[in-house]
């Protein structure tokens, strides 16, 4: 499933507290950017996930954050670098951005 306008328009309202937030599609979903950085995907079913690095890493597993695990046409399974959005901050832009902040804090 391609993700619609609709669906950009929500996550740029979701992150409009960071400033400047531009999207562009990839893989039939969007990279969330901010400062040309990417902090989050949101994949082609709907999935809204924040990169983890370093100490964020814990804090998003101890809030029940899973890992995308992404399996390749070989079959293996690779661990990416994003945790999924908990449910409340997809509802909530304050949550969200405090997140996102925090994402952007740990990058690399």
């Amino acid at each position: 499933m391609a993700l619609s306008e609709e669906d950009r328009a929500y996550v740029q309202d979701l992150f409009a507290g960071l400033g400047e937030v531009s999207t562009r599609r990839m893989f039939g979903g969007l990279g969330i950017y901010h400062g040309g950085r990417i902090f989050a995907l949101m994949r082609s079913e709907g999935a809204l996930l924040i990169k983890g690095q370093g100490a964020f890493i814990q804090y998003l597993e101890m809030m029940g954050c899973d890992q995308w695990r992404h399996r390749r046409a070989s079959g293996q399974e690779v661990s990416m670098p994003y945790w999924s959005l908990p449910d409340t901050a997809r509802d909530d832009p304050e949550e969200a951005v405090a997140l996102a902040k925090e994402a952007l804090r740990h990058l690399k």
